[in-house]
């Protein structure tokens, strides 16, 4: 059978591949744009910048840089989230108050004891700055410093700018209920979705216009949208570089994963990949046969996923040098999977293998409550251990998606 390439396929071709990279390197980030507008909106002004090592433009220039060497206004403070300005601080570390070592500039911790920036982290500063990079995911911390860093610029009276960048898991996909009050805490911060398809600017302005903040106070925001992102780009779509947000997000496509398993991994009874060459992309135990969950969670024929049998040894955290035995995750269409249930699937298949061993059981009782915590809830924990069935739980963890995204809607910047 001979295969004739003709004009017309090879103009299609090379048309597809042309357009295809014209659409990605035109997205360009808020850092990108306040530069390319000569940095109008801070312009004369003393500034405060909140940021880390994904805050770069797509030379890799930091925007800590950029800031510090522009004559158009005055850089005079940092502030540094969970893993610090510079990325030099492991997960949980405090982060400490020290002086920058390249620019001179104090660095202000809000990842310790200070999560909030208080009035005397402030005095001077016209406006702070946010750019950072978020995952998408409600538990990243990122997003929590985000809502009380509006909060105190609201309450010391100073502007508040965010440099929008892209949500690496896209802007469609949603997913989990809201947390409920009771359950605030600094990985669910805000009563959003678990996975809630919103950028940061848009998240911002959904915080400050929907009364969100402390005491419903709304800060003088400003966000400095992208330039061609769309909803439906996940972020390898986009072209632009991709900076570890995180030691254990360090590709451009670990976001995804991240919502697949890190609910579950707060209980610290099976290893997900952390400590491992795949973080947040495995479901692995010492008492696992991997081939039986893997043949049971392939027989799900869960729409978009497939699953493998794996064997590994951890280098640390969970089961630290032990062989584990499980499955490895792979997503085959990222539009129809839905990625926070997969630790649910994964318990229910598990159970009926190893029906003596529960995970709510085995784990430190802490745990639990952590578990709480980043589900946003406790109805989710208390429904799934009746019976180990992801039925018990799925409308539980659907039903706000509705009214969410109708309101999300209204703050759309794209």
């Amino acid at each position: 059978m001979r295969f004739i390439i003709t004009k017309q396929f090879l103009f299609v071709l090379i048309f597809t591949l042309v357009t295809t990279s014209l659409s990605a390197r035109k997205v360009k980030t808020g850092v990108e744009m306040l530069k390319a507008q000569n940095f109008s909106s801070i312009k004369g002004k003393r500034v405060g910048l909140i940021t880390n090592p994904t805050g770069i433009d797509r030379n890799l220039q930091s925007t800590v840089d950029l800031f510090f060497h522009s004559k158009e206004f005055k850089l005079v403070a940092l502030y540094g989230p969970e893993h610090g300005v510079r990325g030099d601080y492991s997960a949980g570390t405090s982060v400490a108050n020290v002086k920058d070592p390249d620019t001179g500039l104090p660095v202000y911790s809000i990842y310790g004891k200070t999560r909030k920036p208080t009035p005397e982290m402030l005095e001077g500063i016209d406006v702070l700055v946010y750019d950072i990079q978020d995952i998408g995911s409600r538990s990243y911390t990122y997003i929590s410093s985000l809502g009380l860093a509006m909060e105190a610029a609201a309450e010391n009276k100073i502007e508040f700018v965010v440099l929008d960048r892209p949500n690496p898991l896209g802007g469609i996909k949603m997913e989990g209920c809201l947390t409920e009050p009771e359950f605030t805490s600094f990985v669910s911060q805000f009563p959003i979705p678990y996975i809630h398809g919103l950028t940061v600017g848009e998240l911002a302005t959904y915080l400050n216009e929907e009364g969100l903040l402390a005491n419903k106070i709304k800060c003088k925001l400003t966000v400095i949208p992208m330039k061609g992102w769309k909803r439906k780009m996940t972020f390898e779509k986009t072209g632009l570089p991709w900076v570890p947000s995180s030691p254990h997000i360090p590709h451009n496509y670990s976001p995804v994963f991240y919502p697949v398993s890190g609910i579950l991994g707060e209980l610290y009874v099976m290893s997900i990949g952390v400590g491992y060459t795949l973080p947040f992309q495995l479901f692995a135990a010492e008492w696992i046969n991997a081939d039986s969950l893997s043949r049971n969670m392939n027989g799900l024929n869960l729409p978009g996923l497939q699953f493998r049998p794996i064997h590994f040894t951890p280098y640390y955290s969970v089961a630290k040098d032990k062989v584990v035995h499980g499955v490895q995750v792979y997503v085959t269409d990222y539009g129809k999977a839905e990625l926070s249930l997969v630790q649910f699937w994964v318990l229910q298949e598990s159970h009926k293998l190893w029906p003596d061993k529960n995970v709510f059981e085995m784990c430190e009782k802490s745990r639990l409550n952590m578990f709480d915590k980043v589900c946003g809830t406790d109805k989710v924990r208390i429904e799934f251990s009746k019976t180990f069935r992801v039925d018990s739980i799925q409308q539980l963890w659907k039903k706000d998606i509705v009214v969410f995204r109708n309101k999300a809607k209204r703050y759309f910047l794209y």
